[in-house]
């Protein structure tokens, strides 16, 4: 194994992972272990403890780049969603929503 990665990346699946265990956990109280690695937005695996959700904290550039993009096209699927018809959400509601997401993903730009 090579050198350690100095870097906090982005979990590619946001913590979805972390997200569902702790849905099962308070909804049955069973609690699976989580995986000890991660797959990251730059495509390395790394300890769960090497990622974060806060841009502040992300210091590997492939994975502020994956995670600007990966918000701004979730922003542009809300909005589109919203305006199909049976939508659960208003056009409003998701402009709204989209917005925080495309403040999250230029959180994300490069500095």
């Amino acid at each position: 194994m090579g050198a350690a990665d100095p870097h906090i990346h982005v979990d590619a699946k946001f913590h979805a992972d972390a997200t569902a265990r702790t849905i099962l956990a308070s909804t049955f109280g069973l609690a699976a272990d989580l995986p000890p690695t991660v797959t990251t937005g730059c495509g390395l695996r790394v300890p769960h403890a090497m990622t974060s959700t806060h841009p502040a904290n992300v210091t590997c550039l492939a994975c502020r780049d994956f995670a600007h993009r990966h918000h701004l096209r979730l922003a542009d699927q809300l909005e589109h969603l919203s305006r199909m018809p049976g939508s659960a959400i208003t056009p409003e509601q998701a402009s709204a929503a989209a917005t925080r997401y495309r403040d999250l993903a230029r959180s994300f730009a490069r500095p």
